[in-house]
């Protein structure tokens, strides 16, 4: 299993998580509330949380090539819901392995 994890500045995480996971849930098994979400996509898991001022995103995949097309994935539908915010998103593998525990 190959995870990769980061945390990305944003005004509104909750509203990232809530509109990420509605626009995926009529694909893919969804779970979401106001601080937390998470989908099952083909290519694997990603587990969203919200933070003060950041939105935390953990990946989960089979192995490094689908996680790579995961974070792809994942950051381009994010970009897509932050509307006019940038998003800055920096992948940390090893950080995923120390979260993964939690």
């Amino acid at each position: 299993m190959s995870a990769s994890f980061a945390r990305i500045a944003t005004q509104d995480p909750p509203r990232l998580i809530r509109r990420l996971c509605k626009h995926w849930a009529h694909k893919f098994p969804v779970n979401f509330d106001e601080r937390q979400g998470e989908i099952q996509l083909p290519l694997g898991r990603c587990l969203l949380r919200a933070g003060e001022g950041q939105l935390q995103v953990h990946l989960q995949a089979s192995d490094a090539e689908q996680i790579q097309r995961l974070q792809q994935v994942v950051a381009e539908h994010l970009q897509r819901m932050a509307g006019d915010e940038t998003l800055d998103f920096v992948w940390d593998d090893g950080e995923a392995q120390r979260h993964r525990a939690d």
